[in-house]
């Protein structure tokens, strides 16, 4: 399945058409979500996890009117200066950056939804959005979760981001009809932690076991998304109390500057990423990097599942 908006790579075409495992990725890390250069240097690394595992990277972004799933060189590059002044669009901005032809980043939800209509099953990420911590009063909650549960492509994850209220995002999950499956843990990562303390109902041991849910889900009529957590490596991985403190911190002073909507969770991660001393930066580029590894290793094994 395509559409006349998508412009696939040479490599991705050739790779969907022959039945060879793509990974999707996202493009906000690289506008939005990391300082430079880090951005870029872990755009890279995530497309060569992939391709270590023997897949094909397909990261989605928006230039002059079209999806482009397969972004070369040079689309990264204009995402990560800051000159460019890249938007960042979710799913329901697909049609007005489409139209506006403007230079934009895909966030999870819009590249679920650009890869399902690629022809793509498997997608990597750092952390989905969820229930952020006040949504009682402000409602905010990210387009992620209702596009994992109308969009049949399954994320790679470490979880929601730490920042987010995790047990409500857990209850909405389930809610929304998203199976949560832990790769190789019983618990839900925290983003930079291993532990949550919430518990997952399913888990599967590797990438085999992996891959035979993600069939098996896929083939009930009107699946949608699926969710594959894997902890951070334990190299980078930081303890769940010390996250906790920055974040406390941060959410302070994202309300004593007024800071709402889209902006806030930018805003947090900076503010964390600055408390930790560089911390919580290396957990996020390894976590990257590892699920980019990990959703490889999973598409690879879809292979040979029935």
């Amino acid at each position: 399945m395509s559409a006349p908006w998508i412009s696939l790579s040479d490599e991705v075409r050739d790779a969907l058409e022959a039945g060879r495992p793509v990974v999707a990725l996202e493009s906000s890390l690289i506008a939005q979500g990391l300082p430079a250069p880090h951005n870029l240097e872990t755009a890279r690394a995530a497309e060569a996890a992939v391709r270590d595992q023997g897949a094909i990277p397909a990261t989605s972004a928006f230039v002059n009117g079209r999806a482009i799933v397969g972004a070369d060189a040079a689309t990264l590059e204009r995402l990560a200066d800051p000159a460019e002044r890249p938007l960042k669009a979710g799913s329901r901005d697909i049609g007005p950056v489409i139209a506006s032809r403007a230079l934009a980043s895909t966030t999870v939800s819009a590249a679920l939804r650009v890869a399902h209509v690629a022809g793509i099953r498997m997608m990597a990420t750092g952390g989905i959005g969820g229930v952020h911590r006040d949504a009682a009063r402000t409602f905010d909650i990210s387009a992620d979760i209702d596009e994992l549960a109308a969009t049949p492509v399954v994320v790679v994850c470490s979880g929601a981001k730490a920042i987010l209220d995790l047990p409500a995002t857990m209850e909405l999950l389930e809610s929304r009809r998203v199976p949560v499956v832990g790769l190789g843990t019983d618990e839900l990562p925290a983003f930079y932690s291993r532990s949550s303390g919430l518990r997952l109902a399913h888990v599967a041991d590797g990438p085999a076991a992996a891959a035979g849910i993600v069939a098996a889900h896929m083939a009930v009529p009107g699946a949608g998304g699926m969710l594959l957590v894997n902890p951070p490596p334990e190299a980078v991985a930081i303890p769940a109390e010390d996250v906790a403190d920055w974040i406390a911190e941060a959410m302070a002073a994202a309300d004593a500057e007024g800071v709402r909507g889209p902006a806030v969770t930018p805003f947090l991660l900076r503010h964390v990423a600055e408390a930790s001393a560089g911390r919580a930066l290396r957990a996020n580029i390894g976590l990257i990097v590892d699920n980019a590894r990990a959703a490889a290793e999973v598409a690879v094994s879809m292979r040979g599942v029935s």
